[in-house]
């Protein structure tokens, strides 16, 4: 009898599972949904017109027949709708939370495309849903209009969104951001990305993008082993402000070329741009294993920190749509937190070497071994993005892709020439520390 219980048991279960629904089709959404919004501000109100996907109010239980939704009784589960846009999507005017004294919505077929234009979406809203449409509940729209009262158009509005947090980066809300004489901006939020301001002042504009840049300079871990790489042979300060200064000014001008669209364009140039920055450690790490000499570290160092520049512009171009009106300020305020960043990693990273080479291994055998450690993780990183490199398509070498790659080399050997100049009249020492990394007798001078 167990025996044929067992099989009873184990005949139902597959059955579930071969003729039972689909799970896809049981919870059936789209891996990414978007919400659209216009956000409008007058000199009195401020209008949100948002466009939700129906699955993500799930939980407001919309009335249907069949799979269609019941629209001559709406009314109930609209207002609880409203309630829940507002909850989920949620405006401040300098810090003060606003709440909406008109809301207005309805459901909408997912081939409506009024949500192109403010205009014409405040006049869907508004309007009623056409006698005998058919809207399938998990496959169409909720519109809403909500209005708020302000004190001034001049404020500082903040936007946040908390729609199905547990779904993070998934839910996107995409938002045209309006005033009247100036031109709209657009900006695509998450659940994580907190309070965003729509209409940022200068100043907090450049703290966020302060904060931005340390944030990406301790996350990003190609940059941290570039810079182990440059102070793992120094022995004094004036050595290490020397090739940190140098990087600096290399990365900045580059920063600031790419985010104006200076440099080089395509689906190419990232992968491009991250393979060199691998090729860099490896060549910066091979170089403290043979031996350093200052001059060449320092001219080497000028130029992989332009290409380390493109891949701090990749970080911030993303961010750019937060930045407002204050461009240039974001910008400047992005590089001096990716500096500061440098400041609180040399802060840690220079007293853990100083430990490593007192206490652990001495001379250069420490530097040797903790430079094939770096040189061979960023040997697979290399061959990992080689390989993505390899399968995007090149550009043609036509008449501009020539122009501006001279223009390039051209501005690569005037900024070598620059360091080289600048190392001759400071008169740098041709190897680092005494006595020299290669075991020889120190240089007389």
């Amino acid at each position: 009898m167990s025996r044929r219980w067992i099989r009873l048991v184990t005949a139902a279960l597959f059955g579930c599972v071969v003729l039972g629904p689909d799970p896809a089709r049981a919870h059936e959404f789209a891996l990414e949904s978007v919400m659209n919004a216009f956000v409008e501000v007058t000199p009195n109100e401020a209008h949100l017109v948002i466009r939700v996907p129906l699955h993500l109010l799930a939980a407001v239980k919309f009335p249907a027949i069949g799979r269609e939704l019941d629209l001559a009784n709406m009314a109930p589960a609209t207002q609880r709708a409203l309630a829940g846009v507002a909850r989920d999507i949620t405006i401040e005017e300098n810090g003060r939370l606003l709440v909406p004294s008109i809301a207005i919505g309805r459901p909408s077929l997912p081939s409506d495309r009024s949500y192109e234009r403010y205009d014409s979406a405040v006049a869907h809203v508004a309007a009623p849903v056409a006698a005998g449409t058919g809207i399938y509940y998990d496959q169409g729209y909720f519109d809403a209009h909500l209005t708020y009262p302000i004190t001034s158009a001049s404020s500082e509005f903040t936007i946040r969104t908390t729609a199905a947090p547990e779904l993070k980066d998934y839910v996107k809300l995409s938002i045209r951001y309006l005033t009247p004489g100036a031109e709209g901006r657009a900006m695509v939020i998450t659940s994580r990305s907190g309070a965003v301001a729509v209409n940022p002042t200068w100043i907090s504009a450049a703290r966020g993008f302060v904060y931005l840049g340390i944030a990406h300079i301790l996350s990003g871990a190609d940059h941290l082993l570039f810079l182990l790489c440059l102070v793992i042979p120094l022995r004094n300060l004036r050595e290490i402000l020397i090739i940190i200064t140098g990087f600096t000014i290399a990365h900045s001008v580059t920063l600031i070329g790419a985010t104006f669209n200076l440099g080089p364009q395509g689906a190419w140039f990232p992968p491009f741009v991250e393979t060199m920055i691998a090729v860099s450690i490896i060549y910066m790490a091979l170089e403290n294993i043979v031996g350093v000499d200052l001059r060449r570290r320092l001219v080497l160092t000028g130029l992989f920190g332009l290409v380390h520049g493109f891949g701090f512009s990749y970080g911030l171009r993303e961010e750019l749509q937060f930045a407002g009106s204050h461009l240039l300020v974001s910008l400047l305020a992005f590089n001096i937190g990716i500096e500061l960043g440098q400041v609180l990693v040399l802060a840690v990273m220079l007293p853990a070497l100083a430990l490593f080479r007192r206490y652990l291994l001495t001379g250069r055998v420490g530097m040797i071994i903790l430079s094939a450690i770096v040189a061979h993780t960023a040997w697979h990183w290399m061959l990992e993005r080689a390989d993505v490199l390899w399968k995007v398509n090149w550009p043609r070498l036509d008449a501009a892709a020539v122009a501006l790659l001279a223009a390039w080399v051209a501005g690569l050997l005037l900024a070598a020439g620059a360091v080289g100049f600048i190392a001759r009249r400071m008169r740098f020492a041709g190897r680092f520390g005494r006595p020299p990394l290669d075991g020889g007798l120190p240089e007389r001078r």
